[in-house]
């Protein structure tokens, strides 16, 4: 099944068991994936829909801190909901010792010296844990592989 239609299927049932909220996010995810379909005019497959819904979460993450910054832990409540319903659709994240296993595979086959080869490494690595893994986070982990190179 495809993730559009898993999306569809769960409005459906969140719909008939009368859970708003999440209908709610369900809904501003589709509306999302359609706009970037009407704006492309194409049709997103499941690699595509994954990167809006990572696109979406980084969002609520973005905005929870802020709201955390402002004291508005009502609005961060909400943030942090719509997170955990975004999460649901994404691919099961990777482990740390993952990562670095395929970070370093990245470094070997791009036969990098240094931080330099930054943009080589992220290159082969980028593909490999898309929508499995921060790629904030993954970018610094290489960067300090890279950097130990030295």
């Amino acid at each position: 099944m495809s993730l559009k239609q898993r999306l569809t299927d769960d409005m459906k049932a969140a719909m008939k068991s009368g859970e708003k909220d999440r209908l709610g996010v369900i809904r501003l995810i589709n509306a999302a994936i359609k706009q970037r379909e009407v704006d492309e005019r194409i049709a997103l497959d499941d690699a595509q829909t994954i990167a809006v819904i990572e696109k979406m979460l980084k969002q609520r993450k973005d905005s929870l801190s802020q709201y955390e910054a402002a004291g508005r832990e009502d609005l961060a409540a909400v943030e942090r909901y719509e997170q955990g319903v975004l999460q649901t659709y994404l691919p099961a994240q990777l482990g740390d010792a993952e990562i670095d296993a395929i970070i370093d595979a990245s470094i070997t086959e791009a036969g990098a010296t240094g931080p330099k080869d930054m943009g080589k490494v992220i290159g082969l690595v980028r593909p490999k844990v898309a929508g499995r893994a921060d790629m904030g986070a993954l970018s610094e982990r290489v960067k300090q592989k890279l950097a130990a190179l030295v």
